[in-house]
């Protein structure tokens, strides 16, 4: 993955996923309680302040991938200094700050970048992002988000693991096998 991957904002990547994301929460506010992460077919009692007309659980998002990344800077750069003030220039930050660090730091911050650009796409509603992603297990391109279970699901019916349940994906192990077939490539192409 280049660096221009993670921060160019003309590209599908986490600066430009994390701004619409951003806007996203800005753009459709929580008017019900379907908005909120826990609804309950209990009677209610009249409540004493009205919701929070946004997202809690995107704004939970944003601020989690957000730490994520300054702590893997501040990890590989003690000297880092302060992380930006626009959140989508974060990823920027990170690319600047460990530029001279060991490959294995920069491949790291390639997979989290890219970890934070699905789950960025992924929470603003664009579950396609999934598909074009080959199973880890059976090499299939039978990947799925499963909107129940808030998971990455393979539908391939041979692909099982030891308790017969459908292998579930993480975030984490698509983006690193991005990064590595990346890696990879540009190894022996160069």
């Amino acid at each position: 993955m280049t660096h221009g991957d993670i921060t160019d904002d003309t590209e599908d990547s986490a600066a430009s996923r994390l701004r619409h994301l951003t806007t996203y929460l800005r753009e459709h506010p929580v008017t019900g309680p379907e908005g909120h992460s826990y609804i309950s077919n209990a009677p209610r009692t009249k409540p004493t302040h009205p919701g929070l007309p946004i997202n809690v659980r995107v704004m939970e998002h944003i601020d989690r991938t957000v730490t994520e990344v300054v702590d893997l800077v501040r990890e590989a750069n003690p000297a880092a200094g302060a992380r930006p003030d626009r959140l989508s220039d974060i990823y920027r930050w990170s690319v600047e700050k460990t530029v001279n660090s060991p490959e294995a730091v920069q491949q790291r911050r390639d997979a989290l970048a890219y970890q934070h650009q699905l789950e960025h796409a992924v929470a603003a509603g664009d579950v396609s992002v999934i598909r074009p992603h080959r199973c880890p297990e059976c090499r299939t391109f039978s990947l799925m988000w499963d909107r129940t279970r808030q998971r990455i699901t393979c539908t391939n019916i041979e692909c099982v693991d030891e308790s017969g349940l459908a292998t579930t994906v993480t975030f984490a192990r698509l983006a690193h096998d991005h990064v590595a077939v990346r890696a990879s490539k540009k190894s022996s192409a160069g």
